[in-house]
């Protein structure tokens, strides 16, 4: 899958599914404070993250996310490791 499919996708769940603002989702935005999310709703992301892309995201890789970049690139990274 393609960085365009996967940022589309991405896009399309974090503003239907936790009505963020799409014009909020920056590259560089930092990803934390721009989605403001409680706990409970990671365990949402990482369970639509699975269903979308067929790979888990763990506590540990939310841990390095800075910007919705590093988000893009974790989901693509869990991705080609599956398919390596």
């Amino acid at each position: 899958m393609d960085r365009d499919k996967i940022v589309a996708i991405v896009d399309n769940f974090l503003v239907n599914e936790f009505e963020v603002d799409r014009d909020d989702i920056v590259n560089d935005a930092n990803f934390k404070t721009t989605l403001g999310l409680d706990s409970l709703d990671y365990i949402d992301m990482v369970v639509i993250i699975e269903s979308n892309f067929g790979v888990k995201l763990g506590e540990a890789d939310f841990k390095q996310m800075v910007t919705f970049d590093d988000f893009y690139d974790a989901i693509e990274n869990k991705i080609a490791e599956k398919t390596a």
